[in-house]
């Protein structure tokens, strides 16, 4: 995928992501303070707007440095920084490329990944946003194009969440409910999730168009 397509392909993807607000508020109220909801909605306006005004021979790795720029800056949630830094992470995998291949996908997901790992202190297991971003990568790496892999990832994001109502929060104000977390969907995970979808999604409406 070339620059330009990327910077649409990211646009439309956020403009679907912001439907599923309240759902991720929902989810969020149960475990935490109730506010992913609007981390992301601030957060994925905020990219949509900086992206439109990048010149159309912006590389990938200016993208994703732009789209963790703008999503930092739009609220000052643990959630932004945190996904901000997962994309700052990333894009320093795109250095040097034009086009962005399934392969160099799965590495921009896995480095942003290992980074929020490192910088949110937090694991596999840990109920977080992590457990849908490495099985996703994993997904991408093994696929042979882009549409089976979008649909692995999904798959696998999609089992991830589910296995997280099992687990007990162990980071973040999710931990404070120790026990009681048991049974709950994490919204990160969740998030992560949504956002494949919306990818998928907004991409079936584009070709239908």
């Amino acid at each position: 995928m070339e620059s330009r397509e990327l910077n649409a392909a990211i646009r439309r993807s956020l403009a679907e992501l912001v439907g599923y607000a309240d759902e991720l508020r929902d989810l969020d109220q149960a475990l935490g303070d109730g506010d992913l909801g609007i981390t992301i909605s601030l957060g994925a306006e905020a990219v949509i707007a900086a992206l439109e005004t990048m010149p159309e021979d912006a590389t990938p790795a200016e993208i994703a440095k732009m789209c963790a720029k703008a999503f930092a800056n739009a609220n000052p949630s643990t959630m932004a920084a945190l996904v901000a830094g997962g994309l700052l992470a990333g894009s320093k995998t795109l250095a040097g490329l034009d086009d962005v291949t399934v392969q160099d996908a799965a590495t921009f997901v896995r480095a942003g990944g290992e980074n929020i790992a490192t910088r949110g202190k937090t694991q596999i297991g840990d109920k977080t946003i992590l457990d849908a971003i490495m099985p996703a990568a994993d997904a991408l790496a093994d696929a042979p194009d882009g549409a089976t892999g979008l649909a692995s990832a999904i798959a696998n994001a999609e089992n991830a969440v589910v296995v997280t109502r099992d687990l007990q929060s162990r980071r973040g104000r999710a931990s404070w409910l120790q026990e009681r977390s048991i049974g709950l969907q994490d919204p990160g995970a969740t998030a992560f999730l949504r956002f494949l979808e919306s990818w998928r999604d907004s991409h079936a409406v584009e070709r239908v168009q």
